[in-house]
């Protein structure tokens, strides 16, 4: 894909061996998985040893060249917290937003994430 002038982006759980492994394998990005950060959000323990395993994943991939997305099962209550991850350039979010805009409307759902997303310091 590289020879093609395709970009690449592996969606990676955030494990020092798979983010390796991504640079090696000639990836420019990763997306971290973020579904083990959202299930534990309620147990505050879990939440921040998956938080820490997201900015050490994070730190660790830029480090090594690559640029760092992050999305599963991201929302308006957990998604503030995710500003301690450092190097973030995307976010995938989308099924929140959607399920906002079925009772706030599209331009309010998208509107009420950029408003959690302001100010992130990256």
């Amino acid at each position: 894909m590289n020879d093609g002038g395709i970009e690449v982006s592996m969606f990676i759980a955030p494990d020092p061996a798979q983010i390796e492994a991504a640079a090696r394998a000639g990836s420019q990005f990763i997306e971290l998985h973020t579904g083990a950060y959202a299930e534990a959000f309620d147990q505050e323990r879990e939440r921040e040893a998956e938080l820490e395993r997201l900015i050490a994943g994070a730190r660790q991939a830029r480090s090594l060249g690559l640029q760092v997305n992050a999305g599963h099962g991201l929302n308006y209550q957990n998604l503030p917290l995710l500003h301690r991850v450092p190097h973030l350039v995307e976010l995938n979010i989308g099924h929140s937003i959607i399920s906002r805009a079925v009772m706030a409307g599209l331009s309010a759902a998208v509107r009420e994430m950029l408003g959690l997303m302001a100010n992130y310091p990256g």
